[in-house]
């Protein structure tokens, strides 16, 4: 399949960006126990790292709507000054970011946490300077799915040639976000989701790295 010269770029943020796993694995740890469950590996955690976390609470763990909302709030209650820095850029992301910044691509970030979380990541991590718009879920609820939030980026953006946009994430709902707004997708393996989900949700392309990336994206 001959690559596209995609000029905006949409990214996800955990598991795309950066390697979230011990603080959101450690904050569910913290939000389960508050309803005395136990957990023997935080590596049982990972499936919580990409979807909305009210839908992984009710999926895993059969929480009631009323019991995952405090679930959620009890997370964040850890997340917010602990679990937020329990985090690590992968390895040749910002030398990406550079690149495509450099070439005139324009970056936009997309993902399910909550933007005031996302934000304050990216200046974390010194690189909220490549990216020309930041969209996540509301603290309230509001952007739920990841298809909202793509539609939020395109409609504030005035992206309406949607042949220019691709996204680029580690998980299905990245994948399927990106279908339900007519854009192409990029499937990542590096992060938390394997070859068999990205392929089955649909994504156009798939990469093993960033490296390869890089090379699907600049002709590297």
């Amino acid at each position: 399949m001959q690559m596209k010269e995609y000029k905006y770029i949409l990214l996800d943020l955990d598991g795309t960006i950066t390697d979230p796993m011990i603080g959101i694995t450690r904050c569910v740890e913290y939000a389960l126990n508050h309803f005395g469950i136990q957990v023997n590996d935080l590596r049982e955690l990972c499936p919580f790292i990409g979807p909305p976390l009210l839908d992984s609470f009710r999926d895993f763990y059969h929480f009631t709507d009323e019991q995952a909302k405090e679930a959620t709030e009890k997370y964040r209650e850890r997340f917010a000054d602990t679990g937020i820095y329990e985090n690590k850029l992968y390895d040749g992301m910002k030398d990406f970011l550079e690149e495509a910044t450099r070439q005139g691509r324009i970056l936009m970030l997309a993902t399910s946490k909550p933007t005031v979380f996302a934000k304050r990541i990216l200046d974390y991590f010194d690189i909220a300077r490549y990216f020309t718009f930041v969209a996540g879920s509301g603290l309230d609820g509001s952007f739920y799915t990841k298809g909202d939030v793509i539609r939020h980026v395109l409609e504030s953006n005035n992206l309406t040639d949607h042949l220019s946009v691709v996204m680029i994430g580690d998980r299905k709902h990245d994948i399927i976000g990106a279908k339900e707004n007519r854009l192409d997708s990029i499937g990542v393996l590096y992060g938390y989701g394997d070859r068999e989900e990205l392929s089955q949700a649909g994504a156009d392309y798939i990469v093993e790295d960033i490296v390869g990336l890089r090379n699907l994206l600049f002709h590297q």
